[in-house]
């Protein structure tokens, strides 16, 4: 599960990152609690003149199927499940060839404690660096706006989680491991991708998306294994609320 994120990048550093280039010029507001229906940004490739290009784009978080009426429904679609992309209509055809990358410094998760109590934690790479989740977009036509209209097309993107990795990798000390952490924390994570998982997964010339449903989940252990878990404070849980303090370390309640 991947409800809110944090994503605060520059473009230039995440140009840099993912060697990767504008279509056109975009503003990106840097933000530490991100919430479905923002503006997010996801890099994916493209054929253009006959060679893939990788992009970076602006996308509105929470996927809207071609097919739709309206995209009131897409906030209900931040995350697919990775078991079922193929068979779900809102998503399969988007795995097939519209496959992408979302930047993310980290993610939230919320531990459940007695009665209505819950703490947050904050889900990140224990080195500080960035990382990319697994993703899905979408081209949505607003069927009320003029042909000539640039505001006529949406895009829209959505999370893919997969079930925590269990396979517990000691620390060293006897104690526990940060698998043993997540799984306590949740029994989902957003599918973390390797740079190596990420190029097969972008690359729009295969079109064998059972196959790479399956290396990308295959190789999510190995590429969540340096994440680190923080207690964070609850103010997180309000999206009018948005600053690096959110991030900032806090003892746990239980």
């Amino acid at each position: 599960m991947c409800g809110r994120y944090v994503m605060a990048r520059a473009v230039g550093d995440l140009l840099a990152q993912f060697d990767a280039e504008l279509e056109h010029d975009l503003e990106l507001t840097k933000s530490w609690n991100v919430a479905p229906t923002d503006p997010v940004p996801i890099v994916l490739e493209r054929v253009i003149e006959g060679a893939p290009k990788r992009q970076l784009h602006l996308a509105r978080w929470g996927l809207v199927p071609s097919w739709a009426k309206d995209p009131s429904g897409g906030a209900k679609l931040i995350n697919a499940r990775s078991e079922t992309l193929l068979e779900k209509p809102s998503f399969r055809k988007a795995v097939a060839s519209r496959r992408c990358a979302v930047p993310a410094d980290g993610y939230y998760e919320w531990k459940k404690g007695e009665g209505k109590s819950k703490q947050p934690y904050y889900v990140h790479p224990g080195d500080g660096s960035s990382q990319a989740f697994a993703g899905l977009y979408e081209w949505w036509r607003d069927p009320s706006k003029d042909e000539g209209d640039p505001s006529k097309w949406l895009l829209s993107t959505s999370i893919i989680t997969t079930d925590t990795p269990t396979a517990g990798i000691p620390t060293g000390n006897g104690g526990t491991s940060v698998f043993d952490e997540l799984t306590a924390l949740h029994d989902r994570v957003p599918l973390p991708m390797s740079r190596e998982t990420m190029k097969a997964w972008l690359d729009p010339n295969v079109d064998d998306a059972a196959g790479l449903v399956d290396l990308v989940r295959s190789a999510a252990h190995d590429a969540a294994a340096g994440w680190a878990l923080e207690a964070v404070g609850a103010a997180v849980g309000s999206v009018r609320n948005n600053g690096p303090d959110l991030i900032k370390p806090v003892e746990a309640l239980f």
